[in-house]
């Protein structure tokens, strides 16, 4: 290949001005910023307390993209370093125009149980699936296992789970008189109330709410008290205290959901045989792993029906409400051969997260990352003084 050299005698090229030398700079910096949080790192924070105690409210965390590999764009038309929506103007972001298929990168490691994990919600459908609404749980099931629930205690494979993290358990505390002293040592013991579980009102100063319960079956007597999350290590504490009358586990969380812990096909039909899983007795469940041949029947045809019908993306695939069947081109489908892997993911705050045990399966297409590491933890309900949880600052996340 011949080149042409340049002739000493042509006059110097033009210096860029300075408009163009911002231009390219930050054309650079975007493309830069783009690619390192596409395939390295990327950071998050926690706006809700599903993941408590291990997790709080106001923890930045790093997110690592290079442990379970970084996966291509399904929508590349898409404004840079914004997900759904442009921040100020608030606007659609991207174009769903052309969706491409996915490709996950080799990593350091496959997910594993008791991993905390970023992924997209599957059951949203209105954003394509790499611009779904991001949510962080435990990965409590990997492919291949089978989960069953029993009082509260998560067994697989038949046999009791590893815990992990710090998980907390709803309870409702019995107090003669409710004072600021003992809602100060709740506070200091990390309860914090974000909603009251009556009627969704805020708890703008971050303290457990008061709340009436049903009489005392024995005596018949209003119960006043407060009902909170806490790990069974604060548990122990609150027991011992002289201003608690009784701690008991808070069920009504478990009644309020009977219907929807379960697996439903749309928001009007439930499967023909209702299993009544509830929060706490749950399962079993079979985790679905790729290569796996499931027989469907009308017993179990709602557990897999979003995944071949939306998760794995196959035609003319419908519903029967009279038999309980999925139907692909209008006839039952009787067996179906699994694409993926699948995941089961629990909040650590087991009463307070929409999870897995709501909508099902998380697809590995759907995976995101593993939170790593706490970069800055705010406490939003301190005062400026006490703002920043210095004791939390760069810790790494297990």
């Amino acid at each position: 290949m011949l080149f042409r050299k340049k002739d000493p005698s042509a006059p110097p090229a033009p210096p860029k001005s300075k408009s163009r030398e911002w231009v390219d700079s930050l054309a650079f910096a975007i493309v830069a910023a783009t690619l390192i949080r596409w395939a390295t790192f990327e950071a998050y924070t926690i706006p809700s307390p599903s993941m408590e105690n291990s997790l709080l409210v106001g923890d930045y965390l790093f997110v690592s993209k290079l442990h379970y590999g970084p996966i291509t764009p399904q929508t590349p038309l898409q404004v840079p370093l914004t997900h759904q929506t442009v921040p100020i103007l608030n606007i659609k972001s991207y174009s769903d125009a052309i969706q491409l298929p996915t490709y996950r990168f080799p990593g350091f490691s496959a997910i594993k149980r008791n991993d905390v994990v970023v992924f997209h919600v599957p059951h949203e459908t209105q954003y394509p699936a790499d611009l779904r609404t991001n949510y962080i749980k435990r990965c409590i099931a990997v492919a291949g296992d089978t989960l069953e629930i029993r009082k509260g205690q998560v067994f697989l494979n038949g046999q009791p789970g590893a815990v992990a993290g710090q998980p907390e358990t709803t309870y409702f505390m019995q107090v003669d008189s409710p004072d600021d002293a003992v809602q100060q040592d709740l506070h200091d013991h990390g309860i914090v109330e974000y909603n009251s579980p009556i009627d969704g009102a805020p708890s703008l100063d971050g303290r457990p709410s008061v709340v009436p319960m049903a009489p005392d079956s024995a005596n018949g007597k209003p119960r006043t008290g407060y009902i909170f999350s806490c790990t069974a290590e604060v548990y122990e504490y609150l027991k011992k205290q002289p201003y608690c009358k009784k701690i008991e586990v808070y069920s009504q969380p478990t009644q309020l959901f009977p219907d929807l812990v379960d697996f439903r096909v749309n928001p009007e039909y439930l499967s023909p045989k209702p299993r009544g899983w509830q929060l706490d007795n749950y399962g079993p469940l079979p985790v679905p792993k790729k290569g796996q041949t499931i027989a469907l029947t009308p017993e179990n045809s709602a557990i897999y029906y979003k995944i071949v019908a939306q998760y794995e993306h196959n035609q003319n695939v419908t519903w029967d409400n009279k038999t309980g069947m999925i139907l692909q081109g209008g006839k039952p489908l009787t067996s179906y051969l699994i694409k993926q892997n699948y995941y089961f993911m629990m909040g650590d705050n087991r009463h307070n997260s929409e999870d897995s045990r709501f909508w099902g399966f998380v697809p590995e297409d759907h995976i995101v990352g593993k939170a790593t590491l706490i970069w800055l933890s705010v406490d939003p309900y301190a005062n400026f003084w006490h703002k920043v949880r210095w004791g939390r600052l760069f810790h790494t996340i297990d």
